[in-house]
């Protein structure tokens, strides 16, 4: 039985000496860019740094891998999101020009709610979107997905409280 500790037991500083050189190395070989790799290195000791408590490491570079591929899933989906919300704007008839702040500000909801239609589940970030995007009727969405209508409304008041959740933080 594996005993969880507080992360400060860990010695830290050994795992960061003995491993960041490889993990650097790793997350070179997958984004082939040096300062990007240096980024996420560091921002993988933080995020174990962040942690409370943590399971002593047995494969301290498997775990390491694994926060790593989370930070650089997370990467992509903000280069995604973001490249799409560019392509957005370019495609409005007036420019619209905005300070980097509220670029930034911007990106972070978009990333928010990325998130929060991830965690939803299939069934209702797909009545949620339908609501939403298309502007369906409760009554065209259970016809569209062959759900009765009660089913619809409690999916939509599930995701509407994620939305407020996510509102009031």
């Amino acid at each position: 039985m594996s005993t969880v500790r507080p992360v400060h037991a860990i010695d830290l500083s050994k795992l960061y000496s003995e491993h960041h050189g490889w993990l650097y190395g790793w997350l070179r070989g997958k984004l082939g860019n040096r300062a990007e790799a240096a980024d996420l290195a560091q921002d993988t000791f933080l995020r174990l740094l962040g942690k409370r408590e943590v399971t002593p490491l047995r494969e301290p570079r498997g775990y390491l891998a694994t926060i790593a591929r989370g930070l650089l899933i997370d990467r992509y989906r903000r280069q995604a999101l973001e490249q799409a919300y560019l392509e957005a704007l370019a495609q409005q008839a007036e420019p619209t020009s905005m300070c980097a702040e509220t670029h930034a500000i911007i990106i972070e909801t978009l990333l928010a709610i990325d998130r929060l239609l991830d965690r939803l589940g299939a069934r209702t970030r797909a009545i949620f979107l339908l609501a939403q995007i298309e502007e369906l009727s409760h009554a065209d969405i259970s016809r569209r997905l062959g759900v009765s209508l009660p089913t619809v409304k409690k999916h939509l008041v599930r995701a509407y409280t994620e939305c407020l959740m996510l509102a009031a933080t």
